[in-house]
């Protein structure tokens, strides 16, 4: 009965970690008067999810024409760049593409493109998550053999996807040039973004090469040492807090690197973590969104599970 209450709850655990993957898990907006709110309800909004960071603008039908004209006088150059681009001849739309102008305003305190941050766990982060949830279905079973069987089959797949999506596919490369060209936007010089783009690809590379560590790691652990099962639960309940740190590391990076390109000058700064903050004429909002109320219900869930099991293993010698 109680073996039955840890699958539950792992499974459930496992739900909510996919869900807050496929989710927003934060979202940043920034407002200005320049900004009305009648063209931006929620202001220069973005959504930060564990594979990228996308839109978050949905403004009103009856409001896009005011957010076209204002986008228009306030980063008017940026807009001509753009229409540069045009294979047709004719200006195109401006849609409300928020992180593009979260991007163009950055760019005027000298910060780097988004898609400068956290290059790598971006890329890797499925791997990540199909790593997780192999551990977590380990963690289901209470012999050791089929624990053994469960991660050495599982983790053997990620490790194929893994190699073979990045680098015999060549995704590795294809993302490389995305993200020389997106810094290349606003940051023209070669020299800089070739190191870059091989930092990026070696970076890449000794993760790929630390995650299989890592599941050879797990698979050992639990071979030879009884209570290391608990980490195959304990490690995914502990996604709230790598996320928080991760973001905030990057946050300063981005807040402590600014590049003398800016038209204004601003002192290195902490971006907002949470919260609400200022930064020149811009009040910035930054808050946790339902995906990450999704990973406080893993993080939750996984803790019951692995209270329940810890119980089980003192009382029962052959539960591994």
């Amino acid at each position: 009965m109680q073996m039955t209450k840890v699958r539950i709850l792992t499974l459930i655990a496992m739900v909510l970690m996919i869900g807050a993957y496929l989710s927003p898990i934060w979202w940043v907006s920034l407002t200005a008067p320049n900004y009305p709110k009648e063209a931006f309800p929620d202001g220069i909004r973005i959504h930060f999810h564990f594979d990228g960071v996308y839109n978050g603008c949905k403004a009103p039908a009856e409001s896009t024409r005011m957010a076209q004209e204002t986008l228009q006088a306030d980063l008017g150059d940026d807009l001509e760049h753009r229409d540069e681009g045009s294979s047709s001849g004719e200006k195109p739309q401006v849609g409300l593409d928020c992180v593009h102008e979260m991007n163009t305003i950055n760019h005027y305190v000298g910060m780097y493109p988004i898609l400068t941050g956290s290059p790598v766990e971006l890329r890797l982060s499925k791997f990540i998550f199909a790593f997780l949830a192999v551990m977590m279905l380990g963690f289901m079973v209470t012999r050791r053999k089929h624990q053994l069987m469960i991660l050495g089959a599982g983790f053997a797949g990620v490790s194929a996807w893994m190699v073979g999506d990045q680098l015999i596919m060549g995704n590795l490369d294809k993302f490389a040039v995305v993200y020389h060209d997106a810094a290349a936007t606003f940051f023209n010089q070669p020299e800089v973004l070739g190191r870059w783009v091989a930092n990026l690809k070696l970076a890449t590379k000794v993760s790929i090469g630390g995650l299989i560590v890592a599941m050879v790691i797990v698979w050992l652990g639990v071979w030879k040492i009884r209570k290391f099962s608990l980490l195959l639960v304990l490690v995914p309940a502990l996604l709230p807090v790598f996320f928080v740190l991760d973001y905030a590391g990057w946050l300063w990076f981005f807040g402590h690197n600014l590049h003398p390109w800016g038209a204004f000058t601003v002192k290195p700064f902490m971006p907002t973590v949470f919260g609400e903050g200022k930064v020149a004429q811009f009040s910035t909002y930054s808050y946790p969104y339902y995906g990450y109320a999704m990973l406080l219900g893993t993080s939750v869930t996984s803790l019951l599970a692995l209270l329940i099991r810890r119980k089980l293993m003192r009382e029962d010698p052959n539960v591994n």
